[in-house]
């Protein structure tokens, strides 16, 4: 089971500029203090570099501007050997670029510009469907065109594949889109957007994953942060914890999860497995960063 698998990630790419300090602002309020730090990120980036640390054969399909952080950008996909032929370039768009603040509990708060990534066009996954035909798992966020995303999902399912969504940021999302979705890994906050069931506790998460699975999905996993997973593999329900760790910054820690469930379950292994590699993957929130803190597979232990 450990031959190395095909994924393709279709998202975004950004830079992150991090301002660490000991709490957030409230609205209004300026705070003097904080270390300042750049990363390049984005939801899609993140997943592809974990997913590409951790062990599979990643085909990232994103969109950059013309400027300095969409080609710094590009190097370090290459460096992550990363397969960049379908990251397309938008000559009028800048590269997308994330504020992020971060406090002392780890906790962040995030403002995306997502310039070049809202241009990801239904033209550019033609050009990129002979990778998505070869692949195992197609994985998919929301910071590109809903549209996009959908067609992805569309040719995807025609080829058999496995499709994985990670509905981020919330959505309200189609019946017709969900039913190509082979697997979907929510939030609290994107659960409750798409089943009406704030996410609080363990029955709350069931009546969630329940819900969300009348849509037309086999397969929920709805992430819950320090607290683990709530997992409806099909008709069973079960709550996977974490890892007992010390957090330091969770800033792209649910893209590491995708990426690491992404990668399990292209090796045949079940929903739970995968889950329970994912949590072991997110050892990321005790370093600082997005794809700086993502760790290599030698580095995760079950």
């Amino acid at each position: 089971m450990d031959t190395k698998k095909k994924i393709v990630v279709i998202g975004s790419s950004n830079t992150d500029m991090v301002i660490k300090s000991d709490r957030l602002p409230k609205p209004g309020e300026t705070i003097l203090g904080g270390n300042f730090l750049m990363n390049h990120g984005g939801k899609g980036a993140n997943q592809a570099v974990a997913a590409a640390r951790l062990g599979s054969e990643v085909t990232f399909i994103s969109k950059i501007g013309y400027d300095l952080f969409g080609l710094q950008a590009l190097e370090i996909y290459k460096s992550e050997k990363i397969n960049t032929e379908f990251i397309f370039t938008d000559q009028k768009s800048p590269s997308g670029v994330a504020l992020i603040s971060v406090d002392s509990f780890g906790e962040n708060s995030i403002i995306v510009a997502p310039g070049a990534s809202r241009s990801l066009s239904i033209e550019d996954i033609n050009k990129a469907e002979k990778k998505i035909k070869e692949a195992d798992i197609i994985l998919m966020q929301l910071e590109v065109p809903i549209e996009t995303v959908e067609y992805a999902a569309t040719i995807a399912n025609q080829y058999g594949k496995k499709v994985i969504l990670n509905p981020a940021p919330a959505s309200t999302l189609s019946n017709s889109f969900l039913k190509n979705v082979h697997t979907i890994l929510p939030n609290r906050i994107e659960a409750e957007m798409l089943s009406g069931i704030k996410v609080m506790d363990i029955e709350s998460a069931h009546q969630a994953a329940k819900t969300i699975g009348e849509k037309g999905i086999e397969n929920v996993v709805i992430t819950l942060g320090k607290d683990g997973a709530y997992v409806k593999e099909k008709d069973t329900y079960t709550m996977i914890p974490a890892k007992e760790v010390e957090t330091i910054d969770t800033t792209g820690a649910g893209d590491v999860f995708c990426g690491a469930f992404s990668v399990y379950l292209s090796k045949g292994y079940s929903l739970a497995e995968s889950v329970r590699f994912a949590n072991a993957a997110v050892i990321a929130v005790t370093r600082i960063g997005a794809q700086s803190a993502i760790p290599y597979k030698r580095e995760v232990t079950l």
